[in-house]
């Protein structure tokens, strides 16, 4: 199994964005070191006080400077926020930075109000999906430079490196989502964190819908990931202490309170108990929305998921406290997986 992770840059209590930043980038040089696939990093508008995961494209850039080897992307941008060409441009020039190691995760999402008019976003549209299936087709044609001569786009070029183009990846948490992915023959990656209950049906869209890409470089044969809420400990009983964090969290946003991470103990106190250690083995209908181990538990929960919906691959998205357990984490289900460190 290839695990990677995807952070969205929580800002430390009493700390900055700086900070965050500085966090984000030991964990991308710690996940590289440790064998990790990629590393992606979240756009998030509106909550800076808690994440600052707000500019992927940014950041990216910064963590292309401060890594060697491992996979750098986006997960996601939010499309419906902003221009195909301008996105294409931007990964472009994150390609010519770290050459040949760039994946453009590509999703779409809603904000407040606030803050999807200060983006100049339009929050209703006629036909949504048609909307973002253009938007998705028209990156991933400016990325591969397919566009023929006489299409009005066809001069037009981006910034990048004489290595493979960067890669582009449908992100979603729905049929939907999969369904497009699966009718422009593209990579897909299902948010399982989100909507764990459509996991299977999700990826059996994707599978049926799948048409081999129109595009230059595009793919041939379905290929997933999935991404999970996870937290691994060295026991089954201190990773579900730390996945409290992740309950706490869920809890909160079910009653409008989004972008807040408590600590363990706030969290604890908030569900009244630490919450009992994930099942070594899931029932076959039964998909948390957030799961917990130690390395062997952990792994083997990875592995029945995965398998479940076909695929080799995992991505890991977390709700820790602290950030030093967070990396504690990535050591201990590194170790579990087997990962080559690098």
């Amino acid at each position: 199994m290839d695990l990677s992770v995807v952070d969205l840059s929580p800002v430390p209590d009493g700390a900055s964005a700086t900070e965050a930043y500085a966090n984000t980038v030991a964990a991308a040089q710690q996940a590289e070191a440790l064998g990790y696939s990629r590393f992606w990093v979240a756009e998030h508008h509106g909550m800076a006080e808690t994440i600052a995961g707000t500019t992927p494209e940014v950041l990216l850039g910064h963590l292309a400077a401060e890594t060697d080897s491992i996979r750098l992307g986006s997960g996601a941008v939010l499309l419906n926020h902003y221009s195909p060409f301008k996105v294409a441009e931007q990964f472009g020039a994150l390609d010519a930075l770290a050459p040949g190691r760039i994946d453009a995760g590509l999703g779409r999402a809603n904000g407040s109000p606030a803050a999807d008019r200060a983006l100049g976003t339009e929050r209703h549209v006629q036909n949504p999906d048609e909307d973002h299936a253009e938007k998705i087709e028209a990156v991933a044609t400016h990325l591969y430079d397919d566009y023929p001569p006489e299409h009005p786009y066809g001069d037009l070029t981006i910034p990048r490196s004489d290595a493979a183009e960067p890669v582009p990846w449908v992100l979603g948490s729905s049929p939907s989502s999969a369904a497009l992915a699966g009718e422009l023959g593209l990579r897909y990656c299902f948010a399982a964190f989100i909507r764990p209950q459509f996991a299977t049906q999700t990826f059996e869209t994707y599978r049926e819908e799948f048409q081999p890409s129109r595009l230059a470089d595009g793919l041939d044969e379905p290929h997933g990931m999935v991404a999970v809420n996870a937290v691994c400990a060295e026991t089954d009983e201190d990773a579900a202490r730390q996945r409290a964090v992740a309950e706490a969290t869920f809890r909160r946003m079910e009653r409008g309170e989004v972008g807040t991470t408590p600590s363990v103990e706030e969290a604890i106190d908030e569900l009244g108990a630490v919450p009992d250690p994930t099942p070594a083995t899931l029932d076959e209908d039964e998909w948390p929305r957030a799961i917990s181990g130690s390395p062997d538990t952990l792994a083997g929960l990875l592995e029945q998921l995965s398998d479940r919906v076909g695929v080799d691959e995992v991505m890991i998205q977390h709700a820790v406290g602290d950030h030093d357990d967070a990396l504690r984490s990535h050591e201990l289900l590194a170790d579990g997986v087997g990962l080559s460190a690098r």
